[in-house]
């Protein structure tokens, strides 16, 4: 059955294909860059950034090709590189932060971007009394007040100390930067439910060399544009694309059948089977390392969230048992076929976290590799439930457990399996409960409408440990149902541990860049996770991304390593401007 299903999707992936072709012919193939895009948008004519129903749209392409960020985190060099701005600096006190922007950008539309643009975009955020756009609640925990100093130059007046606030939210730190919005067309308009999108307006808009030609559910369109402020003022060439193309894949099945027939130019991530199934079809293909395990090292660790809320999972207890039950060596073996690593930490394992990493380990506070069943078994044990058959029971009544995926990718409902497995060995009657993306980040995660859910919401911090840190504290905490502020804390985590939890956090959050006294502080935190477990951080995250050179060529590598390969974020304009005709 599975074999049919894959044959049919593949074949509507493939009709897909040449629909997309027939009317694209005015722009070659050769002239064409196509991108995999691994979900099916429910809502193709909403291009709302901060809405939840118009932030999935952003990876389309919106932000790869129309959205243009201010700066952009460069992973490899350690440096944050100027875009639309130029440059963003603090005060002697940190509380002050002046943003300079780069002189003759323009709107496609011809209007100039300028620090009304900005302003304007932060003031809305801070007006939003709903605490529901992306990023409002980001500027109204930082931002007092933002003013204009003249049509290049942004002050931002902070409700504290911040030597984070460049890099964490203007700096494509991960997958998304704040997005500055055209104020000449948002004036006016009620944030909460504008679409931004109107064919005979020409909405959407952006600064970037692309806009928008057609949209549908599983294609998207974008055609360059000629009169690009960046090339017009010598900032960058025109990229060499005429036409950029995101092509809607659901399985891993399509993607191979694509990309080994040169239909896509990258593709999203594959398992190592399949990889290599790619390039034994099509010699052109490779990815971030040309040898095992091939794939980048992405900054958004897995992990499982627990909604605390729930019984019998508001037990710490029982939320310590399911931690214990975890095998993190079986889930890399089977769900990754070895191609990544434990985690040791709620943290990304890259080298300007280790310090933190390792006092956490130190101290105590580590993740083992593989699981202790017996000791989990204990404490479920300790909380009365006694072993019927293969499952616990309690006053006649079953331990279950559902464990909340987003289906857009065969990692994470692969993983999810696996898990489910474990804990089910273990005496737990647990079941996958697999959404859409749009359900499980537009309704499920949010409101905590879950027991357990797999994901990366502590996906934040790659140089430091505020920002992933921050993501669970009280502040965050919001009823049952409703959205909670940021997609953070979900789990909804509020205890007196909470509470201390977040006054360290808050600390740390007001002292410099690589202050000593950061990482006492991280382990005085890190012993409250520990102690009640709202989350069970798994393995790294590993993105094995195949591209094929066929018609394209100066993809990222560890050999060209402009920037990382992560083609799906705001970060991505840097890829496109790289890319060359090949031949």
């Amino acid at each position: 059955m599975k074999l049919k299903v894959g044959l049919v999707l593949l074949v509507i992936g493939l009709l897909a294909v040449v629909s997309m072709t027939a009317m694209a012919q005015d722009v070659p193939r050769e002239d064409t860059l196509i991108f995999d895009f691994d979900r099916t948008v429910t809502d193709p004519n909403n291009y709302n950034p901060f809405t939840p129903a118009g932030s999935t749209n952003r990876g389309n392409g919106a932000h790869q090709a129309m959205w243009e960020p201010l700066f952009i985190l460069n992973y490899e060099s350690g440096m944050i590189d100027p875009w639309l701005g130029l440059s963003f600096t603090p005060n002697d006190t940190l509380d002050v932060w002046t943003l300079t922007l780069r002189e003759g950008v323009t709107w496609s539309d011809g209007e100039a971007f300028n620090a009304e643009d900005v302003v304007f975009t932060i003031e809305m955020l801070l007006a939003d009394e709903t605490a529901t756009l992306l990023n409002a609640v980001d500027m109204q925990q930082w931002v007092e007040s933002v003013e204009q100093v003249d049509d290049l130059t942004v002050q931002f007046n902070l409700t504290a100390p911040n030597p984070r606030f460049q890099l964490d939210y203007f700096s494509v730190r991960n997958t998304n930067s704040l997005l500055i919005m055209p104020e000449h067309i948002w004036a006016g308009q009620d944030a909460l439910t504008f679409t931004f999108f109107d064919e005979e307006q020409g909405w959407p808009i952006g600064t970037g060399p692309y806009t928008l030609t057609r949209t549908a559910t599983t294609r998207f369109v974008w055609d360059r544009d000629d009169s690009w402020w960046g090339a017009e003022t010598g900032f960058l060439d025109l990229p060499e694309p005429l036409r950029l193309i995101w092509l809607s894949t659901t399985t891993e099945d399509t993607r191979v059948q694509l990309i080994s027939n040169d239909e896509v130019d990258i593709a999203n991530s594959v398992s190592l089977i399949a990889f290599e199934t790619i390039q034994e079809r099509n010699p052109n293909v490779s990815a971030w390392e040309s040898d095992l395990p091939y794939a980048w090292a992405d900054p958004c660790p897995r992990q499982l969230d627990i909604n605390t809320t729930v019984a019998p999972w508001d037990n710490p207890n029982m939320r310590r048992a399911l931690s214990l039950i975890v095998d993190r060596e079986e889930i890399i073996d089977f769900a990754y076929e070895g191609t990544t690593q434990p985690s040791r930490s709620m943290f990304v394992e890259y080298g300007a976290m280790d310090p933190y990493i390792d006092a956490i380990v130190e101290a105590g506070f580590g993740l083992p590799l593989n699981a202790d069943v017996e000791a989990a078994q204990a404490l479920i044990e300790g909380e009365g439930w006694t072993l019927n058959g293969d499952f616990y029971e309690r006053d006649g009544e079953r331990l279950t457990l559902n464990v909340l995926v987003n289906n857009a990718s065969t990692e994470y409902t692969n993983t999810v399996d696996v898990v489910v497995e474990q804990f089910i060995d273990a005496g737990i009657d647990a079941a996958a409960r697999p959404v859409d993306n749009s359900t499980f980040w537009g309704s499920a995660a949010p409101t905590g409408d879950y027991e357990v859910t797999y994901g990366w919401l502590s996906c934040a911090s790659v140089n430091e440990p505020w920002a992933s840190m921050n993501r669970y504290t009280s502040r965050f905490v919001a009823p049952v149902g409703e959205p909670a502020p940021g997609i953070n804390n979900t789990g909804r985590w509020d205890t007196e541990g909470t509470a201390a939890y977040t006054a360290i956090v808050e600390e740390i959050g007001t002292l410099p860049l690589g202050d000593p006294q950061i990482v006492d502080l991280v382990v005085e935190a890190y012993a409250l996770i520990d102690a009640e477990t709202p989350i069970i951080p798994l393995v790294q995250a590993t993105k094995l991304l195949p591209f094929t050179t066929t018609f394209w060529t100066g993809w990222p590598t560890t050999e060209n390593n402009f920037n990382h390969p992560a083609f799906w974020w705001n970060s991505a304009h840097q890829i496109i401007h790289n890319i060359e005709r090949a031949g």
